[in-house]
């Protein structure tokens, strides 16, 4: 082996040479986790302004921007049930700068409704925390539905020749899944209305066109308090905190049905863990706010926050159920 005047080998300064271009070559995100954010970040909503994903995603960044000290940009972009606006942090550089705002359809549901899934989330996505959760609610009209239990509501169902009619915001909605599941658990004969959202289903039911719902909470609660619509039960797995006196599907008699509309951050997969793991850390901090629950509990919704891991096993666990709701509901990929 031929060694150089200053003692080198020839096989040492070819590894030395070797790792300074892999060191030039690595991208620039790696190399700059350590002081990320050091600029802008851009947090893609995946649904149009105006809605609870929209709002409460706004909520988190404004938190975000004072902790970490640079902006957090919203960006709104619709379409495929939020699958236009994921796909586009999947494929978008990992280098923590571009955050999706993504929800249960992303990590858990559309891969089970959509035929050609523009990303896969088990591969492609990463999530650093979970942020909140909906539940949904099983609502009556007492005009027409003269029920004041679940119990009495599923004898009073079963007891129709021709079943009964359960309102939803469309087909594949977790109200729409949640429906299926109700009626399949509770053993009644149900046929399922879809809607445009809420704000159609609800004049249906108060007209007395559709007998049955099990929507997100944040859409019914004023008629509840108003007394114009009966709850029933909720679907968290525990008592929600604006509504301590309506029982816990559990509680009301349907076991195994805890259903709620989570989110989480959703970073591409290949992005450093540092970043990661700081996002996580940091969410945590606004999610033990007591001003900021209770921003979120008037919404309509609950802080969650979690580990990486605990947010994969999460998702995981969800997508098995929904698979199998899915397959109940009778809809097919398109």
């Amino acid at each position: 082996m031929r060694i150089f005047n200053n003692g080198i080998s020839r096989r040492a300064l070819m590894q030395k040479a070797a790792g300074a271009i892999v060191l030039r070559a690595t991208p620039g995100w790696a190399q700059s986790a350590s002081t990320w954010p050091d600029h802008s970040v851009h947090l893609i909503v995946p649904y149009p302004p105006g809605g609870s994903t929209d709002v409460l995603y706004r909520l988190l960044a404004d938190n975000l921007k004072e902790k970490l000290g640079q902006p957090f940009i919203i960006e709104n972009r619709p379409g495929a049930s939020g699958n236009v606006g994921i796909d586009a942090v999947a494929k978008s550089a990992p280098d923590g700068y571009t955050i999706g705002g993504a929800t249960i359809g992303h990590f858990s549901i559309n891969q089970f409704l959509f035929a050609h899934m523009p990303y896969n989330a088990e591969r492609d996505l990463v999530a650093p925390s979970l942020t909140y959760e909906m539940p949904n609610v099983a609502v009556v009209v007492p005009q027409h539905v003269p029920v004041k239990s679940l119990a009495e509501f599923i004898a009073w169902a079963k007891a129709r020749s021709n079943g009964i009619t359960i309102g939803s915001p469309g087909p594949g909605t977790t109200p729409h899944l949640s429906g299926v599941l109700f009626a399949t658990r509770a053993g009644i004969n149900a046929v399922h209305v879809p809607f445009r959202g809420a704000q159609q289903t609800i004049p249906a039911m108060l007209a007395g066109d559709v007998m049955f719902a099990v929507d997100n909470l944040a859409s019914y609660i004023s008629h509840i308090n108003s007394g114009t619509m009966r709850a029933l039960a909720v679907t968290s797995a525990k008592r929600w905190p604006t509504l301590p006196d309506v029982p816990t599907m559990e509680e009301a008699g349907v076991k195994d049905f805890v259903v709620t509309s989570w989110a989480a951050y959703a970073l591409p997969a290949a992005t450093p863990t540092q970043i990661v793991e700081r996002i996580s850390a940091i969410h945590k901090e606004i999610a033990n706010e007591e001003a900021m629950q209770q921003r979120f509990l008037t919404a309509g919704a609950r802080l969650l926050h979690s580990t990486p891991a605990e947010a994969k096993a999460f998702a995981a666990k969800e997508t098995k159920m929904w698979e199998d709701v899915v397959r109940h509901s009778g809809l097919t990929p398109q």
